[in-house]
């Protein structure tokens, strides 16, 4: 069943109604709500890395410098490469890679989590995003 003649059947019978006021309205709220959602999601700066090793913090590094630091873990090292307000996990000896392909982390709150080694990175701010890991 088909539901595109009807549907445009019914948006061309409310947009009659519409007048030029209506749709000065309409755009401006969605300028408003466009507006709210890039202003609000935004994460705040970062202050520092906190890297954990087996669920237990390992280091807490500033992130006003470049560093390297390796992390030790079951299946090997991980290369957690620092610089000026960014951090990404530059290497891993885990199989499938996906800590290492979220690339920089840049927003207090980011997150890559290296499973089969039980290595993460967070960074931590002062205006943290929500994540679906604390929910």
């Amino acid at each position: 069943m088909s539901r595109g003649p009807a549907l445009r059947a019914w948006l061309a019978a409310w947009a009659r109604h519409l007048r030029a006021g209506d749709l000065l309205v309409l755009a401006l709220a969605v300028g408003v709500c466009i507006a709210s959602a890039l202003g609000l999601w935004q994460g705040g700066r970062p202050d520092k890395a906190v890297i954990r090793a087996g669920g237990k913090v390992f280091l807490e590094v500033d992130l006003s410098a470049p560093r390297i630091v390796e992390v030790p873990g079951p299946l090997g090292r991980t290369r957690i490469e620092i610089q000026p307000g960014r951090a990404r996990v530059a290497a891993d000896p885990g199989p499938r890679q996906y800590c290492v392909r979220q690339g920089w982390l840049a927003t207090a709150g980011a997150v890559a989590i290296c499973a089969p080694n039980q290595v993460s990175l967070a960074l931590a701010g002062r205006n943290a995003d929500y994540d679906s890991l604390s929910y």
